[in-house]
């Protein structure tokens, strides 16, 4: 006789995150970007990566190209991912306030993460938050901070208690590497 169990499907309902990561190539020009997307339990459900060379040349600025690239970058894995995720999550020291406020608009929330201690710009269209959770967090929210009983809220919230709100960047940074080691990068 089997034994009587109940699945906690409410984790389900909350849908699933997306962890936007972008790194400078380890050699030659260019950048790496993931988009790594998980459920409310930490399981992995899309992985969506992509590169683009960057030119060397004097007519472009260094900030303009990282600039370029991870527009261009982020437009290919939206473009890209088969599945839309409720918010995604990038941390605020690699992704810059203007590629959600000034290059790309969503449909869904975008949070940028910082610890507390660092100091980092955002833009006055972004709503600032912060969470208790991993140490002090600031999030930065565009275009706004999801109301209090909203999904992606609930969904992040339960990301944080159980340790996922910045482990995910470093399965995705793992996975870049592992795509990209066996192509000769």
């Amino acid at each position: 006789m089997p034994i009587p169990y109940r699945d906690a499907d409410e984790l389900s309902d909350l849908g699933i995150a997306g962890y936007l990561r972008i790194q400078p190539a380890q050699e030659g020009s260019g950048y790496l970007a993931a988009l790594f997307l998980i459920n409310a339990r930490g399981e992995p459900i899309e992985f969506t990566y992509n590169r683009i060379e960057t030119p060397h040349t004097f007519l472009w600025r260094q900030a303009d190209i990282r600039r370029h690239a991870t527009r261009k970058l982020t437009a290919s894995l939206l473009s890209l991912c088969p599945k839309t995720p409720r918010l995604i999550l990038c941390l605020a020291e690699e992704i810059g306030s203007e590629l959600f406020c000034q290059d790309i608009q969503l449909s869904v929330p975008v949070c940028r993460i910082a610890p507390a201690i660092k100091a980092l710009p955002y833009s006055a269209t972004e709503i600032q938050d912060r969470i208790e959770v991993e140490g002090p967090m600031n999030l930065f929210w565009y275009p706004g901070r999801p109301a209090d009983d909203a999904i992606e809220l609930k969904l992040l919230h339960e990301l944080a208690v159980h340790g996922l709100l910045t482990e995910p960047f470093e399965r995705a940074l793992i996975g870049l590497r592992e795509v990209y080691s066996d192509k000769g990068e």
